[in-house]
Parts: C-alpha cells; structure tokens; sequence
C-alpha cells in the first residue's frame, strides 16, 4: 500500500530513494514463494506487522497484524484480507520449533521474530491455504508510526466508542484526525469492541487506506525536504521480499490503484473455546475464500459473500 501512495508522488525518483533505504531479507519460506512473479497478472503479497516498538526482545513477540493483499490482474483494485490472529492452526517445524497446532499470530515467535519467524508464518499459511506469495512486507509500527506524523496524521471514523488497554485514551465516535500514535493504539484495540477481533481488523484496514488516501492528498512533490523524510520513514518501518521483481516495477503494476479501490475482506471463521482456550475456528475450511485468491476469482467470491467484504 505505501508502495503505491509513493507512486502518486514521482515514480522513478522515490524508487530510486526508496531502493537506497529499504532492508531486503528473504521473508517468505521456498512452500510459501511463487515460482516466478508476473506484475502484470494477480498478486498475492503478505504484509505482517509487529509491536516491536514496545520493549521486549523480538524472539518474545507476536505479530499483530497479518494482512493477504491480493491484487487482481491490472492493478486497479485490491482485497485486503484480514486472518485472525487466534486462528487455530499447524505450524510446520521450524527454526528450532517442533512443530503444532497453535494460533496463527504465534507462528512467528516460534520461529524467532524477524525474518525467520515471518519465514515460519508464512510456511504456516502456504499450508493452510495453498497460496503461494509474490512478496513479503514487515511492517515495524514504530516506524510507520513516523510515517503518519509526517504526513500530518490520517483520518479515521470512530465506530463505537472505546478506550485503550495501552494508554489513558479514550476514542469517540466520530470522524477525526489522529497522529501516528493516537492511529496505531486505536487500530490495535479490541476488547470492548462488539465484534472483538473483527473489528480490529476492519480498523487496521481502514488505516491502510487513510495512509494511502493521505499519501495522495499530500504536497510531497513540492517539499523536496518532507518527501526525502517520508522516504526514510518508509524505508526504516519496512522490510521487504519482492520475489527478485524490480521495486519499480512493482511501483508500475500498481500505479492505477487509488484509495477507493481497496476492499476488506474477513476470513469467514467464528471464536471457539478448545480446552479453556480462546481460538477462531475457520467456517468450512473458509468457505472458498483460499480456493478463490488461488484461482484469481475474487471478485466473484466477494459479491456472493457480502456478509465476509467490509466497507472501507
């Protein structure tokens, strides 16, 4: 998504920038990796975000966030696919793990944090959906947190009101705009919330495109000093796996895809509770979901499964 906001902005310039500054390391698995990327034909890349702005080591944490994008081929529209973080899964062995069944967002401690612990995650979801990625994004909240505040901050509607289990804050209903920190705490709430996980789901969603939205809105073009801030920010909140494609090629495929053209998508799955346990269960092996981001019939699968495609 950043990706593409920097598009908007000067293609070959921030490319260039941006080849400078991002860290390469390879984040997806060998069963996880697509044989070879077209950029011009559907993509499937894996975004995970990490609290790793929080003290700890990397090793003690799990990802909080994991996003599937699926782009279509053309690159005028994306599906954001939000897996639960309690999904109930196997976690093949790796990097000193043993292997078995766990929730999903603990595949990547068990592997170790980082790179290893994304290549685990990623080798984890292959063998749950069968979908093999043309890339791989980190995304460390700290940095993207930066990100937001050089841009001025984004702006997000406030649903049902909810208070921080992170700070003193409180968040009302209502459209308002909202710093990188006051953005990123309301994004990761969801107790209190009505539909708990889901709804923070929607919200991480939702920030993607305020980000993207206020990526486009921004005069970085004519404040060379802010756009070469922006850059940096990007490049040190991010590391990538780009399959071997160019970045600006990627840059290219995805030129066309404005804000609106993002679509939220849940996997279709329900909460459960195995041995005092809290999971989420997947509903009928996820109700073609995979089968269709594999087959490249997304947006066939989204008309006649509204309930599972929230608005962004």
């Amino acid at each position: 998504m950043l990706l593409t906001g920097l598009a908007v902005v000067g293609l070959r310039t921030l490319t260039d920038r941006y080849e400078r500054t991002v860290v390469r390391e390879q984040l997806l698995d060998p069963t996880a990796r697509r044989a070879r990327t077209d950029p011009d034909g559907p993509l499937n890349y894996l975004l995970v975000g990490t609290d790793r702005w929080q003290s700890g080591s990397a090793a003690d944490r799990r990802s909080d966030t994991i996003l599937i994008v699926h782009v279509p081929a053309g690159g005028r529209e994306a599906y954001l696919v939000s897996v639960p973080r309690d999904l109930l899964v196997t976690i093949p062995p790796g990097n000193g793990f043993g292997g078995g069944q766990d929730k999903i967002n603990s595949a990547y401690e068990h592997g170790g944090g980082g790179q290893p612990g994304t290549r685990l995650l990623s080798a984890t979801l292959a063998r749950l959906t069968g979908i093999r990625f043309d890339g791989a994004a980190l995304i460390d909240f700290s940095g993207f947190r930066k990100v937001i505040d050089l841009l001025g901050g984004v702006r997000m509607c406030v649903d049902t009101e909810v208070r921080s289990i992170h700070t003193d804050r409180v968040f009302h209903p209502g459209c308002q705009q909202m710093d990188g920190g006051e953005a990123l705490d309301y994004v990761r709430q969801r107790y209190d919330l009505p539909g708990g996980d889901y709804d923070r789901q929607r919200h991480q969603q939702q920030l993607l495109r305020a980000v993207l939205e206020r990526t486009s809105e921004t005069s970085l073009r004519s404040n060379p000093v802010k756009l070469d801030q922006v850059i940096r920010a990007v490049g040190g909140s991010l590391t990538v796996d780009t399959n071997g494609v160019p970045l600006e090629d990627l840059v290219l495929a995805l030129r066309d895809l404005p804000a609106d053209a993002l679509r939220g998508v849940q996997v279709p799955s329900h909460p459960q509770m195995i041995d005092q346990v809290s999971y989420v269960v997947l509903d009928n092996g996820g109700n073609g979901l995979f089968e269709a981001v594999r087959g490249t019939r997304v947006p066939e699968w989204a008309r006649a499964n509204p309930r599972w495609v929230t608005p962004l």
